[in-house]
């Protein structure tokens, strides 16, 4: 037997994560100003981009203006395609000894010849402010303090911000990537949600969508899971995004079938950014406590 529908569909609430980021930027202007005052330190991330990868190279690019647009600066490490796993590695180590840099980013993907997860394992946990050490996500999972995974812990923040209450509910989360699924799933366990870890191979799908009071599309595939899936009166997270402003769940319907849902573009994506921006943010307030 399916759940009752948990959530008020009267009106469907759009869970507006652009506005939410630009609104959480004002605050971080304030904060990075006091820092300024009281320290003289100003927050810094370094941002490691390896190869020519266009569409990599305009995310980091996004990530270093957010940091201008509240007052922080970014350091920008670019390194030849070629480069190997040693080379990376002793660039991350010279990241993690500098006092200077408060959080180290390790833009995904890397070429193929490169461990990339060893590279991110390199990274100083407490530099670690993209969330995606495998220490990290053990901190996090055992509910100990740890900087998170940025797109699911922006995810989370969304969901606080708009008083969505998840303890209790049936949660299906559609991806089990390390930096993404498996650490969504947590993170809602975490909230008390009831969680369902599903993936593309997962059999009967739609069936564990249709009895979820929220899912979380997370698996990068254009409108692989069908509105009509979905349970009347669930929230919906939408992480994907694709040429066109595709998401990973069909936009047809969602204002009549969900209580509450995220855009493609203009929901999950902005809070990926914002959330490094604050975690880097904290990291350097912490030198300071």
């Amino acid at each position: 037997m399916k759940n009752e529908n948990l959530y008020n569909i009267e009106m469907t609430l759009i869970l507006d994560g652009k506005k939410l980021a630009s609104r959480s930027e004002e605050e971080f202007k304030i904060r990075v100003s006091e820092l300024k005052e009281k320290t003289g330190a100003t927050p810094i991330l370094a941002t490691i981009l390896v190869g020519n990868d266009p569409a990599s190279a305009t995310y980091v690019k996004m990530k270093g203006n957010a940091c201008k647009r509240i007052g922080m600066d970014s350091l920008k490490v670019e390194m030849d395609e070629s480069a190997t796993t040693e080379e990376l590695l002793e660039k991350i180590y010279e990241l993690n000894r500098n006092e200077n840099v408060h959080g180290i980013l390790l833009q995904h993907p890397v070429p193929s010849q490169i461990n990339e997860r060893v590279c991110f394992d390199a990274i100083a946990v407490e530099k670690d402010v993209d969330g995606v050490t495998s220490e990290s996500f053990g901190l996090m999972t055992m509910g100990s303090d740890a900087y998170g995974s940025c797109t699911p812990y922006g995810i989370i923040r969304i969901l606080k911000h708009y008083d969505i209450d998840c303890s209790g509910k049936s949660a299906c989360v559609i991806g089990r990537s390390p930096i993404l699924g498996k650490p969504m799933s947590m993170m809602l366990l975490n909230e008390n949600a009831t969680v369902s870890i599903c993936h593309s191979k997962t059999i009967n799908l739609s069936e564990i969508v249709s009895d979820s009071d929220i899912v979380v599309a997370a698996l990068g595939k254009k409108e692989f899971i069908k509105s009509s899936w979905l349970k009347k009166g669930c929230v919906l997270i939408d992480a994907g995004f694709h040429p066109g402003g595709y998401g990973d769940v069909e936009q047809d319907g969602l204002d009549s079938i969900c209580s509450a849902y995220t855009p493609v573009p203009g929901g999950v994506g902005p809070m990926t950014i914002n959330t490094l921006i604050m975690q880097t943010l904290e990291s350097c307030e912490a030198k300071f406590k």
